[in-house]
């Protein structure tokens, strides 16, 4: 692994102008390298942070993907990280004008990377120098404890997916543990809705009241209007500091966070080095959140810049059938599966296309009749602000649920592919089986990471009790016996779940086919199971 040549840093210097020109916003420093495929089958387990910590599973993903390379023979163009300063890798047989399209998808993702609010906690550090200390931290702990550092990452890693992420974010937003809630707020948010006399014409009144004192006093009516209050209300200025009160202590805890606090086992003298390791698992985990919660926006976004980037660049001229196929390959649309380069790309140009025709706005929503809608036409030109305000402020679950609909899905001719079996061949064929943007949506959505919400709390006898808030996807019960194993350990006592799991339905067999074939979706009944782990035992039971 080297350094790219200053040719090519010379290329890539004059990308980013032309990407600044464009509007895009990122820090002036970078660094790139040329490395083999041999590197990418290495570094790829590591997800592409060289400096992360060791650990056994990442050397059987090397042999893994070595024989798939045996297999199948790859050649990846490119893989950038979101450190200070962004780190991205290069195969070391691409030719100059390849370069180019390749360092504006580059491009685009550290923009991303800089930009998304989804990001915004691995803003302020270098994540590849914490990796390496926590990495010469490991190897040191290994050197003193053994094989135990590994039980350990075993037991974190199995639930590492669910790190209070959201609630990170919320505390760099200012919406938790904080005193700016003001007097205002908290009375018209919380202390007025809950007095039980009052309507929704006290309500109403109140807010006339308030206005009336801001347009009367313009410097202090705000302040007159709180003091109107506390001479209605004795008790509210009492009640406004209790809520400042609990409001600092509303922090939930992730499971990994309330172990290293609450867990007796622990919090013992001799056990306490395995909280840094969990602690370590913890903010590994959190640093790789956005980008699991990101991917169709931040690959369409670097999608659609490089093609938008490069058809504009003189450097393209004799090769647009090379980069045609080149492109081709990385942003096709496939009749069945997801490509999220292809969606995000196609998703981010025909929001441009509608807020450019002022089609993102709530006059467009009320025009009813398909001429109608076809022919509105603004011309405001406001679909590059808005793009980029998408860039900004949205992840990939609220990227799919606010745009697509009908008439993206009819643009593109999109469709829900389904599989059935042809008797009479004996094969399985794909067919279109819906073009309905509902059914197109629900599709995008099951795909997307969404890791289970657990309650944590401790009951009488000091056993550690998870409660699953079931949203109708089930636990993977392969997976259960073995998680709470590990938290077993890490809690030192008896831990319980509580999940929902399907009634088990009878199903007649086909007598005249032997293999299972697409049906009718059944209803399903959900019960409630408390799974619970004690001594390394595990057991199961129904309950109300």
């Amino acid at each position: 692994m080297e350094l790219i040549s200053q040719h090519a840093k010379k290329i890539m210097e004059g990308c980013k102008e032309r990407a600044r020109d464009a509007g895009l916003n990122f820090d002036d420093e970078s660094l790139e390298y040329i490395v083999t495929n041999r590197d990418f089958l290495q570094l790829s387990p590591k997800n592409m942070i060289p400096t992360l910590y060791d650990y056994w599973v990442q050397d059987v993903e090397v042999l893994r993907e070595k024989g798939q390379y045996e297999l199948y023979p790859s050649n990846p163009y490119e893989t950038v990280i979101n450190t200070r300063p962004p780190i991205s890798f290069y195969n070391d047989n691409n030719p100059d004008w390849l370069n180019v399209m390749i360092f504006y998808h580059v491009i685009g993702h550290i923009d991303f990377f800089q930009n998304n609010l989804f990001f915004r906690h691995t803003w302020d550090y270098d994540f590849s120098g914490k990796a390496l200390s926590d990495k010469r931290l490991i190897a040191k702990l290994r050197s003193e404890k053994g094989r135990w550092v590994d039980y350990i990452i075993e037991f974190s890693k199995s639930i590492d997916n669910l790190v209070g992420y959201f609630g990170l974010l919320s505390d760099l937003a200012g919406n938790r543990n904080r005193e700016k809630i003001s007097m205002v707020d908290f009375y018209f948010d919380y202390f007025l809705q809950e007095q039980p006399e009052n309507s929704t014409a006290v309500y109403v009144k109140e807010i006339e009241k308030y206005n009336g004192y801001v347009r009367k006093y313009p410097e202090d009516g705000e302040g007159r209007f709180v003091e109107s209050v506390k001479r209605k209300y004795s008790e509210f200025e009492s009640f406004y500091k209790r809520a400042l009160k609990e409001r600092k202590k509303s922090g939930r805890l992730d499971l990994l966070q309330f172990l290293m606090e609450n867990s007796e086992f622990l919090n013992r003298e001799e056990n306490s080095w395995m909280k840094t390791v969990m602690e370590v698992i913890r903010t590994t985990s959190l640093y790789f959140q956005p980008q699991i919660r990101t991917k169709i926006l931040n690959e369409g976004w670097a999608s659609y810049w490089h093609e938008e980037l490069f058809l504009q660049d003189d450097r393209i001229k004799g090769h647009e059938v090379e980069f045609a196929i080149v492109n081709a390959k990385v942003t096709s649309m496939p009749r069945v599966g997801l490509n999220p380069y292809a969606l995000g790309m196609r998703l981010f140009s025909h929001l441009k296309s509608q807020a450019d025709k002022g089609r993102m706005s709530y006059d467009f929503d009320r025009l009813y009749g398909q001429s109608r809608r076809s022919r509105y036409d603004m011309q405001t030109g406001e679909g590059r602000d808005f793009i980029f305000a998408v860039r900004e402020n949205f992840s990939d679950s609220m990227f799919v649920n606010s745009f697509i609909d009908q008439g993206f899905v009819n643009k593109y001719k999109l469709f829900v592919a389904g599989k059935r079996l042809n008797k009479e061949r004996m094969t399985w064929e794909y067919y279109v089986k819906s073009r309905k943007a509902k059914e197109y949506k629900q599709m995008i959505v099951d795909s997307l990471y969404h890791p289970p919400s657990v309650v944590v709390n401790v009951d009488e006898s000091n056993s550690l009790v998870l409660n699953h808030v079931f949203e109708k996807k089930p636990l993977v019960r392969d997976y259960i016996q073995a998680t709470l194993l590990g938290v077993e350990f890490l809690w030192g006592g008896k831990v319980s779940l509580y999940t929902s799991e399907p009634e088990p339905v009878k199903k007649e067999p086909d007598k005249d086919l032997a293999v299972p074939q697409e049906t009718v979706p059944r209803s399903i009944t959900w019960q409630r199971f408390r799974y619970s782990m004690k001594d390394r035992k595990m057991t199961r039971v129904l309950v109300e």
